[in-house]
């Protein structure tokens, strides 16, 4: 009795557990879109006018995905799923409408009450602004006030909220991402602002003497600041490890010009750089990484930049290998001129750091 028992009892958790999975979402464990569109219609009666529906997306996802990794932006998701489930009563309806999207259904909700729902969304979205995965929304809001409205046209109307408001915002959001994660990057390795700075001022430098027009000089300082962004996806034991890379290791490290290109391509305005963020690694003899180019097939403004570079890190150091004085960096420079660096750019850059000793 206690066996068949036992094996009922198993039935009856299965089932349960199949019904459990089939109205939810795996990753969230929030209500999924197919049980949201049975709720909205069973709530879309007169006696829950008015009925609120808020349709929120999570900023920046694919930047997470493509420079941490999708374990990262699962866990943003889950983390932001946790915000909302917290912000919200009992009777609101929340689901994942499907891949950064979510829903949430209000009944005897007003605008004027489900904009007051967002804004507390939105304050403990803010209390996430120093964490590593900082989460950021933007949502749109309509409301259903008479019996006739068709509910799918209110929640159509929602969702273009949101578009037009992701529009106007989406720059900005990117932008805060991208200095985050170059933030956590300086926290882990020697990629520091300092070295960000001082590549900057070399880089203007060499492009103004080269007469570079004040458009590409801006790209320059860009590709500068961003041209290491897809080492953020590294282990910290990688970046720091003061002995050889094994060869799996530099399999990895040398990913990182990929993962910096496809970044830099999830922001309009950073993906003016995006094929220089490619290409930095490039040498003029067609070595380096990834390979494919060589010589003046390489983009001009990464050509700058390898050289920059190379000469930061010599000057200033790593933990696998020891700064030198200048005047040897500028041997080093000239030495690798025509293999590793552009041979006319690697003698304008020593004319102009022997200029700016004398």
């Amino acid at each position: 009795m206690i066996s068949h028992t036992a094996a009922a009892l198993e039935r009856i958790y299965a089932q349960e557990e199949i019904k459990h999975k089939s109205f939810h979402d795996e990753l969230t464990d929030l209500y999924n879109r197919r049980f949201f569109e049975e709720e909205k219609k069973r709530l879309d009666t007169k006696r829950q006018l008015p009925i609120s529906l808020i349709m929120a997306d999570v900023n920046g996802l694919k930047i997470i995905n493509d420079s941490l990794g999708h374990k990262k932006g699962d866990e943003l998701l889950i983390k932001t799923a946790k915000i909302l489930q917290n912000s919200l009563r009992g009777e609101d309806i929340i689901a994942r409408y499907g891949g950064d999207e979510f829903v949430i259904l209000l009944p005897k909700t007003s605008k004027k009450m489900a904009h007051k729902v967002y804004r507390r969304i939105q304050q403990d979205c803010e209390k996430t602004g120093e964490d590593e995965l900082p989460v950021s929304l933007e949502a749109g809001i309509a409301t259903k006030n008479e019996i006739e409205e068709d509910i799918d046209g209110v929640l159509t109307k929602a969702d273009d909220n949101m578009l037009q408001n992701k529009l106007t915002s989406s720059r900005s959001v990117k932008n805060k991402i991208i200095e985050s994660l170059l933030n956590a990057l300086g926290a882990k390795s020697d990629e520091t602002k300092e070295h960000t700075q001082r590549m900057t001022k070399l880089a203007r430098d060499l492009g103004e003497k080269e007469g570079l027009a004040p458009s590409e000089l801006d790209k320059l300082a860009l590709l500068a600041y961003l041209h290491d962004i897809g080492k953020t996806s590294i282990p910290e034991e990688i970046l720091t490890k003061t002995g050889d890379l094994t060869d799996e290791e530099w399999k990895i490290m040398k990913n990182h010009p990929q993962r910096g290109y496809k970044i830099a391509l999830a922001s309009e305005e950073f993906a003016a750089v995006a094929k220089d963020i490619l290409a930095h690694h490039k040498r003029w003899d067609g070595d380096g990484y990834p390979r494919g180019l060589k010589g003046e097939g390489i983009p001009y403004l990464a050509r700058i930049i390898t050289i920059v570079d190379a000469y930061d890190v010599m000057t200033s150091g790593r933990p696998y290998q020891q700064a030198v004085s200048k005047g040897e960096a500028l041997t080093e420079v000239n030495k690798c001129a025509g293999s590793q660096f552009d041979p006319e750019l690697a003698e304008k850059f020593v004319e102009l750091m022997r200029e700016g000793e004398s």
